[in-house]
């Protein structure tokens, strides 16, 4: 079985590689369209979840790194 990723971007987004699906509150599956997926980490996305590049307009900050 092929592993996810999820990685943290210094002031970007997540990306996810491997075979994920993402789904709504619903339960129905978002069209993902390539490998890795960008995820928005800043909340300011006009596509959640996915990113959009706001978090560069916005200035958004983070840079987590793992202990």
């Amino acid at each position: 079985m092929e592993t996810v990723v999820i990685q943290t971007r210094k002031d970007g987004p997540y990306l996810v590689s491997g075979p994920v699906k993402v789904v709504d509150s619903t339960g129905k599956e978002f069209t993902l369209k390539g490998n890795p997926i960008a995820l928005c980490r800043c909340g300011q996305s006009a596509n959640k979840p996915f990113c959009d590049g706001t978090h560069k307009r916005v200035g958004f900050a983070s840079d987590p790194q793992a202990h």
